[in-house]
């Protein structure tokens, strides 16, 4: 996900300190890996150095000065053309799960017990995303971003369980080539 537009997307709203950009952020895209306040900042230099944003002034407020950031109208059109962009399927898929079964049997390890360690975390993990968008203040962006959350987990869950059930074909071909 491009950290770049995220905040492009935040500024559509109108001028806004890295502060509270991050915590908006945070708000927004609750199922996301939080941002570092280092990489909003260091996004934002990057966005006023590219044309995308710029300086709106600075205030104190009591505290500490901070930086006020807006949107430039090449912003604006950037936001639009990136939105607008069709996300291309992955063309090559890297699942560290599957990585870790193989490595397992080229080890002499036990991928089963692994599969069945890994589909105990996804099912906690499950767990803890149900209990978050049944609650009774979730909103709507809570409850969408766990459910797609969930339905990747559940994806992850079937593969788990055809791949148990081939260990022993899987197992032959790895130990043959």
């Amino acid at each position: 996900m491009s950290t770049r537009h995220l905040l492009l997307g935040l500024l559509a709203a109108g001028p806004s300190h890295g502060y509270d950009l991050k915590r908006r952020h945070d708000e927004r895209f609750p199922q996301a890996r939080p941002l570092a306040y280092g990489q909003v900042y260091t996004t934002l230099q990057r966005l006023v150095r590219d044309g995308l944003a710029e300086v709106d002034g600075t205030d104190a407020d009591g505290g500490p000065e901070r930086t006020l950031y807006r949107s430039t109208d090449a912003g604006s059109h950037e936001l639009t053309r990136w939105a607008a962009e069709i996300a291309p399927p992955a063309p090559f898929v890297t699942n560290e799960i599957f990585a870790k079964v193989v490595v397992s049997i080229l080890a002499g390890g036990e991928p089963a017990a692994y599969l069945a360690a890994q589909r105990a975390a996804h099912m906690e993990r499950m767990r803890e995303l149900t209990a978050l968008k049944t609650a009774v203040d979730s909103d709507l962006a809570t409850v969408l971003s766990a459910d797609y959350a969930l339905n990747h987990l559940d994806a992850d869950l079937r593969w788990m369980n055809t791949t148990a059930a081939r260990l022993i074909t899987l197992t032959a071909e790895v130990d043959a080539a």
